[in-house]
């Protein structure tokens, strides 16, 4: 006896946009989930920068997909447990409140779904990154005819410009290669060398002087050491911008130094190159324009969503040279090459288009003012905190900020921080809590727009309260 056939199950219609007409459904989603993120933004100052409890909704899809109010409900736990980066007393770290256009050509993106591996993916937004990157070359002082690539973080950009700097000194398969840098550069560079396969002894440190930037002497004494020892070097990295107190390492003499060896030098610019933009600030960075290659992050002061972050480059045909395979699948470029030619990414979303419409949206007085009041709010919290001997202040030329008591060890010093950290944190001040020369600091990077002068007076308050407990 045949079985009865199964009954089909009914279909349900699948949630994509309409290809045909204005989707009201879309639409409707959309504005809805938008307003969600205003109010999240505009209630900011009401909340802590740091959440002190979040519920995670479920996290395995059902069997039917859900409808739009169970979805949006579910986005809100999240963003109610979320980093606050639009609060005022956010401090601690290089993650300032979003851009409005940014946020906005970040949704046009994502509806997009443009692939920046091959021009035929993405015609229009192709063209827009290379013109892009090579007016921020030109503008941050390299020659005429620079550019770069984007990247999802200074990590990638970092990385992407050893791996070309190996490939343009002839010495990709050369285990015995190292690379230079401070002691004080950031750790995407060990990330990188080990990407590499080359051991962690392959990162050189140089001794820092006493404002944390590579002493060029003992730059002198290393470069030499290492041609003895016949070891060649992939690169020389200075920064521009070191992670806690964003020291500025000398770049000009650094530059003469590897000018006359005939070293490729990359500056990790990923927190200070930005001053570089405009006229007014571009002396913090100056001889950034002699490198070989830069990293910018003008998601780390700019307002910027993330990920943005850039690899610039003097010759940017460099970057094909180093990362071509072919794309035998995809028709031939016809602007010079593929955007998964010039970089290690292939498959890459255009994140180009929310720094050029975040750009636009600041034009060059915007960031200079966005430069100007990073500046003014990191010298009038240092003002209000020098005065205080039992201090110990670190910082460079830009926005950041770190101090420590001076009496103290690293066992009170690491006890101090946590329990002051934890004061300001009930003021709603958030301050990251590094450790810098054995030592844990508080530091406060002063980029955030919505940081009142009140604010900084209230944070130097609990501080000084704090030593005074201390002693």
């Amino acid at each position: 006896m045949a079985s009865a056939t199964p009954a089909p199950r009914a279909s349900q219609p699948l949630p994509f946009a309409s290809p045909e007409q204005l989707d009201p459904r879309l639409q409707d989603f959309l504005e809805q989930a938008s307003r969600q993120l205003c109010v999240w933004l505009g209630s900011a100052a009401e909340r802590s920068p740091l959440p002190g409890l979040s519920v995670l909704p479920p996290v395995v899809p059902e069997g039917h997909g859900l409808a739009p109010e169970v979805l949006l409900a579910d986005l809100q736990l999240v963003m109610d447990g979320a980093f606050n980066p639009n609060h005022p007393g956010a401090l601690a770290h290089l993650d300032p409140p979003p851009l409005p256009a940014s946020v906005a050509a970040d949704l046009i993106c994502a509806g997009l779904n443009n692939n920046m591996l091959a021009e035929e993916l993405s015609p229009s937004l192709s063209r827009l990154e290379r013109s892009l990157t090579a007016w921020l070359a030109e503008q941050l002082g390299l020659p005429v005819g620079s550019g770069g690539v984007a990247a999802s973080g200074g990590t990638l950009s970092n990385l992407m410009a050893l791996v070309t700097a190996r490939r343009q000194r002839g010495l990709a398969i050369d285990g015995r290669a190292v690379v230079v840098a401070s002691i004080d550069a950031h750790v995407s560079l060990a990330k990188a060398l080990a990407v590499m396969g080359l051991p962690p002894e392959a990162l050189r440190p140089v001794a820092v002087d006493s404002q944390g930037r590579l002493d060029p002497s003992a730059l002198e004494v290393e470069l030499d050491q290492l041609e003895r020892a016949g070891l060649p070097v992939i690169a020389v990295v200075a920064t521009a911008g070191t992670t806690v107190r964003g020291a500025v390492d000398p770049l000009s003499q650094i530059a003469g130094i590897c000018q006359r060896r005939g070293q490729w030098l990359h500056v990790d610019g990923a927190i200070g190159a930005v001053f570089g933009l405009v006229p007014t600030h571009r002396h913090r960075v100056a001889g950034l324009e002699r490198a070989d290659s830069i990293t910018v992050n003008p998601q780390k002061l700019l307002g910027i969503t993330k990920t943005s972050s850039l690899l610039l480059l003097a010759r940017p045909q460099a970057l094909a040279e180093a990362f071509h395979t072919g794309l035998p699948y995809m028709e031939p470029s016809w602007g010079g090459s593929h955007g998964g030619e010039s970089g290690l990414q292939g498959t890459r979303p255009a994140e180009i288009l929310k720094l050029w419409l975040g750009l636009r949206q600041l034009g060059l007085l915007g960031i200079e003012a966005v430069l100007d009041g990073a500046i003014q709010r990191r010298r009038q919290l240092q003002a209000l905190l020098a005065p205080n001997e039992r201090l110990q202040l670190v910082c460079g030329s830009f926005h950041l900020l770190a101090f420590t008591p001076h009496q103290l060890d690293a066992a009170g010093s690491q006890a101090w921080s946590d329990r002051t950290r934890q004061r300001l944190l009930q003021e709603q001040l958030m301050l990251s809590r590094p450790q810098y020369a054995g030592r844990h600091h508080l530091k406060a990077v002063l980029g955030n727009p919505h940081t009142k002068p009140a604010h900084l007076e209230n944070l130097a308050r609990v501080v000084h309260a704090s030593l005074d407990d201390q002693t």
